[in-house]
């Protein structure tokens, strides 16, 4: 027996890309972002997913990286501003090394000493050296 088309059609699955692959990232933006970038002539479905699930998983991981060093921080209140989000991404390695060449805007520097202008330890005062 024949069903009639509105019938396969409410019993497709419906929703948004990102909902069918189980991802929080816009499926379709990142696609129509890839197809206006003339990245190549044609992109299929497949790479925007593929790019949500990578840009998803970067980002999550670097959002946890960030929690652990405000935690660590030693104040009260955990709160994430620029600032630590540098520091966990130029403290981990791998994303480190990605994000090498990105600017964070208000989030400092990463505080270095270099060896040359660290106090040099049991020196002793009061004696100068002689100059002839």
């Amino acid at each position: 027996m024949a069903t009639p088309r509105s019938a396969k059609k409410a019993a497709r699955k419906s929703g948004s890309k990102s909902a069918k692959c189980g991802l929080i990232f816009p499926v379709g933006r990142v696609g129509g972002m890839m197809r206006r970038g003339q990245y190549a002539r044609r992109i299929g479905v497949s790479g925007a997913v593929y790019l949500a699930a990578v840009l998803e998983y970067l980002t999550a991981e670097l959002l946890e990286l960030s929690v652990k060093a405000a935690a660590q921080s030693g104040k009260k209140r955990c709160r994430l501003n620029p600032r630590t989000v540098m520091l966990a991404a130029r403290h981990d390695d791998d994303i480190g090394m990605l994000l090498k060449n990105v600017t964070l805007s208000h989030s400092g520097v990463v505080p270095n000493i270099s060896k040359a202008m660290a106090k040099k330890k049991g020196g002793k005062k009061g004696k100068a050296t002689p100059s002839a």
